[in-house]
């Protein structure tokens, strides 16, 4: 899997009554290949997974893959805390047509140390045929993953070819660049560090903040890719406020009510999950106006070669 630009961990859109808004997530899949996105992450931490059961996480797997329809490649995020049930939903999504890879994250508060983690990610990648993309967010479940435990897994597991890397450090994304084989893929997991990983190397980005601006990130990280610094530091200057609004609060609600805004989805939740507060919204708000975002403003493509 050679696979480089910028991908969606894509939201999963609600009804009030508190099912899945199925005709927004297609429209969703629709305007992101559309604007440009490379890849699509279905049912990552975006998309509030632990809130779906197994029935819907599937159904939200097939709807992405059926409306992006070979178009880009689909990952399929196959999370757990029990190697068991990681494995059990890594089987099942590898049997959708036209899902790409297996994305897996930390097994999340069982806190396993680096043993476990080895032998946790190396029995879901034994378990598919499908490429595995390995996820390493600390922040969400409370352990990371090591550069020489991805290593012991390359060695042992050939279906694992990359790793989304939301650390936050990038002494680590700078280690994993530089010891793992040509063929591993590095991909940021932080839209704020992307232009710093992918200069030390990394291939891409997995990013919240296309969900909102999809064009423009996936035009941020070409530009990066291929060398056109200027212009990709021009763009992550004009979002970068929005790349941290996001994260105001727990994402997804920041971005998920900036999509409301802009009239992409209804803003409804799962519990725990919940709308952001007044005060945040009030920011949120000015700041989207601000950018030219709401409700489809048409935008004008700009000369980000002006400084």
């Amino acid at each position: 899997m050679d696979l480089i630009g910028c991908g969606t961990a894509l939201v999963t859109p609600f009804r009030a009554d508190g099912a899945i808004d199925e005709q927004s997530l297609y429209s969703l899949v629709q305007w992101q290949i559309e604007s440009g996105i490379n890849w699509i992450v279905a049912c990552g931490t975006t998309a509030e997974t632990p809130s779906l059961n197994e029935e819907e996480w599937l159904r939200v797997i097939r709807i992405i893959t059926e409306a992006a329809a070979g178009r880009v490649p689909v990952w399929a995020g196959c999370t757990h805390n029990s190697t068991r049930e990681a494995v059990h939903k890594a089987r099942i999504a590898a049997q959708v047509p036209d899902v790409t890879a297996i994305l897996t994250a930390n097994p999340y508060y069982n806190k396993p140390g680096q043993e476990g983690q080895y032998q946790h990610f190396k029995a879901v990648a034994h378990a598919v045929k499908l490429p595995v993309v390995l996820y390493n967010i600390p922040s969400r479940t409370g352990t990371n993953l090591e550069p020489a435990t991805v290593m012991r897994l390359i060695e042992d597991a050939p279906n694992i070819v990359g790793i989304k890397e939301s650390s936050g450090s990038l002494p680590q994304i700078t280690e994993l660049v530089t010891q793992a084989p040509r063929s591993f893929s590095v991909y940021s997991g932080d839209d704020n560090m992307a232009l710093g990983a992918i200069g030390v190397g990394a291939r891409g980005l997995v990013s919240v903040a296309s969900n909102e601006i999809p064009a423009e990130m996936s035009r941020m990280i070409e530009e990066a890719l291929t060398g056109d610094w200027p212009v990709a530091r021009q763009i992550n200057r004009k979002y970068y406020r929005l790349i941290q609004a996001n994260f105001w609060e727990t994402s997804p609600a920041p971005v998920k009510a900036v999509m409301a805004m802009m009239g992409r989805i209804e803003e409804h939740y799962r519990l725990p999950m919940t709308p952001v507060s007044q005060a945040t919204r009030s920011r949120l708000e000015r700041l989207v106006g601000e950018l030219g975002l709401l409700v489809h403003a048409p935008q004008e493509e700009g000369d980000y070669r002006m400084f």
